[in-house]
């Protein structure tokens, strides 16, 4: 996470712990970015997404208090689990906490709200075969 400078470390520690449950719950990748876009916000944000380790498995969510810019960009698989409709709440939980001042709480409640939706259900029945009446 970049801009690590600009949260102290127990907040840094917050957003960590944030992602890491994101990543269990929904077998995909998460990563945060905060800070300036060398261009306009989304073609930056996918460019940082496609830079990451698993695009294709990845959420991006990308911040730029200065500018008052959120971005939340998935790669394909990603896509298939998040949709639309629920990274936007997760956005829209976040810019309601930016806007009162509270950038980790934000990060944080929206990563997890993220994570949740992204959640795949647990296998009940493993055997495919079918049932006999």
């Amino acid at each position: 996470m970049p801009a690590g400078d600009a949260f102290t470390p127990d907040q840094l520690h917050d957003i960590e712990r944030a992602v890491r449950h994101a990543e269990e719950v929904s077998g995909l990748h998460f990563s945060v970015y905060v800070g300036g876009a060398d261009s306009e916000t989304r073609p930056f944000a996918i460019e940082l997404l496609n830079e990451l380790d698993d695009p294709d498995r990845t959420v991006l969510v990308y911040v730029d208090p200065a500018g008052r810019r959120l971005e939340i960009v998935t790669g394909e698989q990603a896509k298939r689990q998040l949709s639309d409709t629920a990274a936007g709440l997760a956005a829209l939980t976040m810019q309601t906490s930016f806007a009162t001042g509270d950038l980790t709480g934000g990060l944080v409640t929206g990563v997890q709200q993220l994570g949740a939706h992204a959640h795949q259900p647990t296998l009940l029945h493993a055997n495919n075969e079918p049932h006999k009446l």
